[in-house]
C-alpha cells in the first residue's frame, strides 16, 4: 500500500515530467500543495528562466496554503538565479511541512534549502521516492555530481537492425511521428553529436525544426578535418557548431572553418580517432550537461564500446532491409555472456514505429 506521501509525490513527479525538453539546463521539478488531505495547488517548472514549480503551485492555489503540506520533487532553491529563492516564497506562504524527494546536488543549494526551511520552523521530510526523482533528472544529477554530460545514444533502425540500405540510403526509416520525437530529444539535450560520416552521407542541419524548441550545440567529430566548406552545418548559425579534430590537424583548413564562424577544437589523438573521454570532460567543463549522440555505426560503436552511453533511445520501424548497414560494428563480444544488457525503462509507439528507452548494464565509463 502506498503512503499518502508517496501518493502525492507520484503526482508531483508526473507534473515534473511535463517540463521535459523545455527546462534544460535546469532540472525538471513538480510541486503539489495538500491541505486537509486535498490538493489545493500544483505546478511544475515550465521552461528555463520561468518560475519554479513551488512558486507556480503557490500561485495556482485555490485556498490559503497556510498550514498546508508542500510536496516537491527536488530541494527548493535558496539563492537568486533567474528567479528569486523558492525558500522565501514557501516561508512567506505559511506552509508548515515540506516533503522533498531528493536533495539538490547543486553546490549552491545542496542541503541549504532544507536548513533554511527548518530554521523557519517548517517540518521537512526528505527521500520520498528518491530513486524515481533521480531517474527523472538523471542528466542533472550526473552533471552536478561528476561534472560530465549525460550521454543518450539515439538509434533509428529497421526491424532487422539496419540504419541504412547497403547504398547508404536512410530517408526515411522511421515515421514522421518518430522524427518529431527525435527533434524533441534534440531540444531536451544541450548538445547533439555526429561523426563526419553522417555529415558527408546525410548533410544534416542538426537543428530542431519539426517541433518548437531550442537548438542544441552541434558537435561534429572530424579527426582528419575533411568536412566540406559547403556542408549545411556550416550555414546559418555556425556559432553553435563545434568541430572536433585531432591535434596537428591542417592549420589552413582550420582557419577557413573558423572564418565560417565555427569553433574548431583540437583534442589528443587515439587509435580510434578522437579521445571520447577527453571530449566529454571538455564538454562538461563548458557546462554541457547532456549530449544526444546521433552518429552512424562507427560513432555508435565507439561510444557503446567505450562505456560512455548512459541511455539508449531506440526507434524501431516495421521494415526489413536485409543487406544493409547495421547500427553497431565489432564490440569485441565473442560470447553471449559478454554482451551488453539493457534495462528497458519505457516503451511507446509513434505511428507504426516502436520506441524504447533503456540503460546499458555494463561497460560504464566515467570518462
Amino acid at each position: 500500500m502506498k503512503t499518502a506521501d508517496e501518493k502525492f509525490m507520484e503526482r508531483a513527479l508526473r507534473l515534473a515530467g511535463r517540463g521535459w525538453w523545455r527546462v534544460s539546463p535546469n532540472p525538471m521539478v513538480g510541486a503539489v500543495i495538500v491541505k486537509e488531505g486535498r490538493i489545493i495547488g500544483e505546478g511544475y517548472h515550465h521552461a528555463y528562466g520561468k518560475e519554479h514549480a513551488e512558486v507556480v503551485a503557490l500561485n495556482n492555489a485555490t485556498a490559503s496554503p497556510a498550514g498546508a503540506c508542500l510536496y516537491v520533487t527536488l530541494e527548493p532553491c535558496c539563492h537568486h538565479g533567474k528567479t528569486p529563492p523558492c525558500t522565501s516564497a514557501i516561508i512567506q506562504s505559511g506552509i508548515k511541512r515540506v516533503v522533498i524527494a531528493s536533495h539538490d546536488p547543486n553546490p549552491l543549494i545542496s542541503g541549504k534549502g532544507i536548513s533554511i526551511l527548518e530554521a523557519a520552523g517548517i517540518q521537512t521530510t526528505v527521500g520520498v521516492l528518491i530513486e524515481e526523482a533521480r531517474r527523472c533528472n538523471a542528466s542533472f544529477f550526473k552533471f552536478m555530481e561528476k561534472g560530465l554530460p549525460f550521454v543518450t545514444l539515439k538509434i533509428a533502425q529497421s526491424l532487422d537492425g539496419k540504419i541504412a540500405t547497403k547504398s547508404g540510403d536512410s530517408f526515411w526509416i522511421t515515421s514522421l511521428a518518430s522524427r518529431r520525437h527525435a527533434h524533441r530529444l534534440r531540444s531536451a539535450n544541450d548538445a547533439i553529436l555526429v561523426g563526419i560520416g553522417t555529415v558527408k552521407s546525410d548533410d544534416p542541419l542538426l537543428t530542431c525544426r519539426l517541433v518548437k524548441g531550442r537548438n542544441p550545440l552541434r558537435v561534429v567529430l572530424d579527426s582528419r578535418l575533411t568536412i566540406s566548406e559547403d556542408a549545411k552545418v556550416l550555414k546559418g548559425d555556425a556559432k553553435t557548431l563545434l568541430l572536433v579534430t585531432r591535434q596537428g590537424a591542417n592549420e589552413q583548413k582550420m582557419a577557413v572553418l573558423r572564418t565560417c564562424g565555427a569553433e574548431v577544437l583540437e583534442l589528443p589523438a587515439v587509435s580510434s580517432g578522437i579521445d571520447l573521454g577527453c571530449l566529454l570532460r571538455e564538454l562538461g567543463n563548458r557546462g554541457v550537461s547532456s549530449v544526444l549522440v546521433e552518429g552512424g555505426s562507427s560513432i555508435a560503436t565507439s561510444f557503446l564500446q567505450g562505456g560512455f552511453v548512459d541511455k539508449i533511445a531506440l526507434f524501431v520501424a516495421p521494415k526489413i532491409i536485409g543487406d544493409g548497414i547495421p547500427i553497431f560494428g565489432d564490440l569485441g563480444v565473442s560470447k553471449i555472456t559478454e554482451s551488453i544488457g539493457i534495462d528497458w525503462l519505457t516503451q511507446r509507439r509513434f505511428g507504426r514505429d516502436l520506441f524504447f528507452e533503456g540503460l546499458p548494464l555494463q561497460r560504464h565509463n566515467e570518462a
